[in-house]
């Protein structure tokens, strides 16, 4: 019988959003990003030489027609990609509001955001007063840090120590619907902190408030912070049922790997694994081996996106992209003759554009298994129906 694994490389855009005007990187509209395409380029002007020299080297990827899928998208050349695709593939468009998370992987699952998010205002503060104090009510203190749009590492290097001292809790958005809180391990404690964001979160998914996300760190002022592998996404729960539901319900088993079970709150997922990029990649391999038939492996790898396109580090991007690469090019032999692999995105994340946001771009849809197929322009949706008919799970209207 066969299987499926649906691979999110997180924030892995191609350009070409026809509708990236309507977004921005603070006063910068998002037109014109692209996150594949200027990653190449800056790698084939050697503008990326932290770790890695020369060209983007994605043999497996453009195999599989990144290469083409950029420039399909977009009209833009990737500088040393661009290869005759060996399997089918094709362009993605989302329909939902946003550029986020969730709304991304809840369209690729099936279902389209039928709503408009909440987003806190760029402005400091940028909580309302009540927010604020029943946060500081639940963690016990006589406030919070923060209070701003910031990326949460440049937050926790600079609020680290006072939130040692003071026991405040760090508190900060961005430009997606998030409220996230970021707190010591050691000082203010993992579950305290697991428990004050989901205590949070109901009241914030009433305002449509797509996550409350618990941001875990360690280290000190000394030596630093850094964050660790137990951040905990509370999100709020789909509207319909997704294609994780379709195939539960079909009776298949489904494997949730890195924050997919946050991000569907745990809707159609028999079991999780999670941990950072290189382990993950790890589950994912055991699993190509001893995954059950009829079942999907549902992916998220996110450390495109938090460790590099946030941060705007286009070395460390291409660093990532080719580790990538090198474990997909050892994993494909190891897939059964009925497997399906699709490597998809959920949004974009351009490291050489301004600001620290994600950008609002098309992504890629690349597929190594039964047959080879141009599929030009497609929806997000379409990946659901694509993985659904592949393991004869029933489509809903």
């Amino acid at each position: 019988m066969a299987r499926a694994f649906l691979v999110v490389m997180d924030s892995v855009g191609i350009g070409g959003a026809p509708d990236a005007e309507q977004y921005s990187n603070g006063a910068v509209a998002d037109t014109g990003a692209n996150t594949v395409a200027h990653i190449a380029q800056a790698c084939g002007r050697g503008l990326a030489s932290d770790g890695r020299l020369g060209p983007l080297r994605l043999p497996t990827l453009d195999a599989m027609g990144l290469g083409r899928a950029v420039h399909l998208a977009s009209g833009a050349p990737a500088l040393g990609l661009g290869r005759e695709p060996q399997g089918s593939w094709g362009v993605a468009t989302e329909v939902s509001r946003g550029k986020d998370t969730p709304s991304g992987h809840w369209e690729l699952a099936g279902v389209p955001v039928p709503w408009d998010w909440h987003y806190f205002p760029d402005t400091d503060p940028a909580f309302p007063p009540d927010l604020v104090s029943q946060v500081a009510s639940l963690a016990g203190t006589d406030g919070i840090l923060g209070n701003c749009h910031s990326s949460g590492t440049l937050i926790i290097e600079r609020l680290g120590a006072a939130h040692i001292r003071t026991g405040k809790p760090i508190c900060y958005t961005s430009a997606d619907s998030v409220f996230q809180v970021a707190a010591h391990e050691d000082t203010f404690g993992l579950d305290r902190l697991l428990w004050l964001c989901e205590t949070l979160a109901p009241a914030l998914h009433d305002i449509k408030v797509g996550r409350v996300i618990a941001r875990p760190f360690k280290g000190g002022p000394e030596r630093g912070f850094v964050r660790t592998p137990n951040r905990r996404d509370y999100s709020v729960a789909p509207p319909a049922p997704v294609l994780t539901n379709w195939v539960q319900d079909a009776g298949r088993r489904v494997y949730g790997l890195g924050k997919i079970g946050d991000i569907f709150s745990m809707q159609g997922i028999d079991r999780v694994r999670k941990g950072p990029d290189e382990r993950l990649m790890a589950h994912l391999h055991d699993l190509v081996a001893s995954a059950e038939d009829g079942s999907l492996v549902f992916a998220n790898f996110v450390e495109f996106d938090s460790l590099y396109g946030h941060r705007r580090d286009v070395s460390g991007y291409a660093r990532a992209l080719e580790w990538f690469d090198t474990q997909i090019g050892a994993l494909l032999p190891k897939l059964r003759e009925d497997d399906m692999l699709l490597l998809t995105a959920d949004h974009g994340n351009d490291p050489t554009w301004v600001g620290t946001d994600h950008t609002r771009e098309r992504v890629p849809v690349l597929i190594a298994g039964p047959g080879r197929e141009t599929l030009g322009h497609i929806g997000f949706s379409d990946v659901a129906t694509i993985v659904a008919r592949h393991l004869g799970v029933p489509v809903p209207d």
